[in-house]
């Protein structure tokens, strides 16, 4: 068990923090093998829709927390491995632009982290109305993941409560910065999301020799780590579109933003102090070289590209660090071919959480499965992860709290900005802390050449009282 490892086991099973906290490594089972017999068994209990068929692969995501009292508990889970090209992109926020298990995921995670504030929120003003204390004791807090900041509802932001860790699992290594170091390899877990083109560290089959050795063999990406090929292993890489350029970063690069920004975003952080995991850990591969430092690819994408952010970051932001772990080579629907041509990759992306959600969605539309092209635009398509659907249960969540109203409209974009007057009546220094700890994020090299999306996409109005 390599240094990673065993400070991983010394952080989450200290015995000294609860008497059944060593109980989470039954059976000499290491942490990966844990965390991904957990996320496996709920992908199982699922029923078949959305999942792969025939020779069909795809990518399985999932987050889990822990405590000291009680297990790892899978909490959102998420499928796919498809991305909506630049020219289907919808003005309205009611598709799913990116379908890879890990954004999946964590919009899926994101729905569960609103309706635990909601639980939490409810609970104390019924605690409030009776006992007329906001302070939440005994079976009140058991089961949730939140807590009440010191000034209570609607003035402190909630946070995580004490003890609690939130972990990652990948079936694979994530698209982008973590694949690059694979020769061979690297174009597997970047551009084979989608069983078509690479991913784009360029837009040209090869690339100049002063920034890097990479050039197109066939369907794969073959790099090496001569000259200056640093630089192109930590740039920003766009995720690969069937012959329509796509405007999503890679899931590698995404993840790093979650270790600077936490996973919660812009509107939950009206509520939230900023959330990070844990852990991350990635599942082996039969296409990886016995000696592949794994954990150590890990590292370097998802935490040492954003280490020179230390001293940038006001609080409650941070550069995280995570723990980084490999898990045992997956079940054969989620183990990829060596070759694009080979691996015929599922179209659908299932998404679940622990409080009740149960969706499918086509990647390559961002609608629900089963979706017409005559209905396509009806309401009843829209899935749960979209951008509409999730500011809808931020308004909701909103009115529990006491907020000046606006008279006017606001777009998605003002709202999760905060860079108008009328969103500061909103959510007053809810995200405001979030969205300039965001511009540090994105004028730092190597996140300055981040892909920026049209503004008219996020133009769309949430509020209309």
């Amino acid at each position: 068990m390599n240094q990673i490892s065993q400070s991983v086991v010394d952080m989450e099973f200290d015995s000294s923090s609860s008497p059944s906290s060593s109980s989470c490594l039954d059976s000499g089972k290491t942490w990966g093998e844990k965390v991904s017999q957990k996320v496996l068994s709920v992908y199982k209990s699922l029923p078949k829709k959305g999942k792969p068929q025939g020779r069909e692969v795809t990518v399985l995501a999932a987050f889990l927390t822990s405590s000291p009292s009680q297990d790892l508990e899978v909490v959102a889970l998420g499928t796919g491995t498809k991305c909506i090209g630049r020219s289907r992109l919808s003005p309205h926020g009611d598709i799913v632009n990116d379908s890879h298990a890990e954004v999946i995921a964590r919009r899926a995670l994101m729905r569960f982290f609103y309706t635990e504030i909601q639980s939490l929120l409810t609970i104390s003003n019924r605690h409030t109305h009776n006992s007329g204390s906001k302070q939440l004791e005994g079976d009140d807090i058991t089961n949730l993941l939140f807590e009440l900041g010191s000034d209570g509802p609607g003035q402190g932001k909630i946070t995580m409560r004490a003890g609690w860790k939130l972990h990652l699992y990948v079936s694979q290594l994530p698209c982008g910065g973590t694949s690059v170091c694979l020769p061979l390899f690297s174009s597997r877990n970047s551009a084979l999301r989608n069983g078509d083109l690479p991913s784009s560290l360029s837009e040209n089959d090869s690339m100049d020799e002063q920034t890097g050795s990479f050039s197109k063999i066939g369907n794969f990406t073959v790099g090496s780590l001569s000259g200056n090929s640093s630089q192109i292993i930590g740039m920003v890489q766009r995720k690969p579109g069937r012959g329509d350029t796509t405007l999503s970063v890679s899931c590698s690069d995404k993840i790093a933003r979650w270790n600077v920004l936490g996973v919660q975003g812009a509107l939950l952080s009206y509520f939230l102090q900023p959330v990070y995991l844990s852990s991350i850990t990635v599942g082996q591969s039969h296409n990886y070289p016995k000696t592949f430092p794994l954990e150590d690819n890990m590292m370097r994408a998802l935490y040492n590209r954003v280490l020179p952010l230390l001293n940038k970051l006001k609080s409650p932001f941070q550069v995280n660090q995570p723990l980084f772990w490999e898990a045992p080579i997956p079940p054969e629907e989620f183990q990829h071919l060596e070759t694009a041509t080979s691996t015929l990759t599922c179209g659908y992306s299932i998404c679940w959480n622990k409080s009740g959600l149960h969706e499918v969605v086509l990647g390559t539309t961002g609608r629900k499965q089963g979706t017409s092209v005559k209905g396509a635009l009806h309401a009843s398509t829209e899935p749960s992860l979209c951008k509409k659907r999730l500011v809808e249960m931020f308004l909701l969540l909103r009115h529990k709290t006491s907020i000046e109203s606006p008279a006017n409209d606001v777009s998605y974009r003002e709202l999760k900005r905060n860079c108008c007057p009328v969103v500061e009546l909103i959510i007053q220094d809810g995200a405001r802390e979030y969205s300039s700890a965001s511009k540090i994020f994105k004028r730092s090299p190597p996140f300055n050449s981040w892909l920026l999306k049209p503004s008219n996409l996020e133009a769309f109005s949430v509020v209309r009282l």
